[in-house]
This record gives structure tokens, sequence and C-alpha cells, in this order.
């Protein structure tokens, strides 16, 4: 809801700028496989936090959602009414395929070590690779080849 009532207030921008917003996944994207390589595989178990009962999951998912809005504001604000209408129907649909899924996967041992062992590079990897999408797909890479040359 955050990232539909954000794109809403960027209608104000022009379209050729909100491209621009890809940045901020692309910087999380960049700053966290950093943060990880600097760790240099130590174990980093105490920036974790844990969550008990239906309130501290929901918090955490709250405090763990600023990603999801700078994901989503920018596709939200270059989309149709229809088309974000479709998208967030979707998303809750997946996010209740992924719960099941991720219930019933995510207790196998060989499941867990192996995403323990890639997700210092897995997670940056995405959003770096989101954040790209947003910037190339909005026209603001072209844009700027063009500035450029």
């Amino acid at each position: 809801m955050i990232s539909v009532i954000a794109a809403l207030g960027l209608t104000i921008v022009p379209d050729e700028w909100v491209g621009f917003l890809g940045l901020i996944p692309l910087g999380i994207g960049i700053w966290t496989l950093v943060r990880g390589l600097r760790r240099n595989g130590d174990d980093d178990d105490d920036d974790k936090i844990t969550a008990v009962g239906l309130w501290g999951v929901a918090g955490i998912t709250i405090a763990n959602g600023a990603d999801n809005i700078s994901l989503y504001t920018p596709i939200f604000r270059t989309s149709t009414p229809a088309d974000v209408a479709i998208m967030i129907v979707v998303f809750l649909v997946l996010v209740a395929v992924w719960c099941v899924a991720g219930r019933l996967i995510g207790t196998h041992k060989v499941v867990t070590e192996t995403l323990e062992r890639v997700e210092h590079w897995l997670v940056p990897v995405v959003f770096i690779g989101l954040g790209l999408f947003i910037l190339i797909e909005s026209g603001v890479v072209s844009r700027l080849v063009e500035v450029i040359a």
C-alpha cells in the first residue's frame, strides 16, 4: 500500500525522471554485497533479530519492507491502474504460495545449508538486477548514453 501511495505521489514527477528510482535497489544491492564481502565469511548472527509471535513477525516484516517500497514504487508509478491491481492480486496470491513453499522446503537441512552458503551474494545480486532492470526499462540508461555521446 505504501508503494501505491508513493507511486501516486510521484505523478508530479516527469516519467523520464522516475526511472532514476532504480538507483535505490541498485544501491541497496551494491551496499549489501560490499558489506558481505567485507565480512569475508564472518558469522553475522549478531545482526539478526529473532521475532516471537504474530506482532514480532509483523514488526520485522514491516521493518524489512523498505526495500519492497523502493522496488515497487517505480514499477507502480510507470504502470496503468489496471496493471497495478493485477500486480497486487498476483503478489498476494504468490505470497501465500511462497509461504506454503517456504514451509515445505525451508525445513529441509540440505536447502537451509545451501541457502546459508549463497545468501550473502544471492540477495545483493537480485537487488542489483532489479535496479538495473528499472533503469534500463525506464529508458534512463539510453537517455544518459545519448547525453554523454
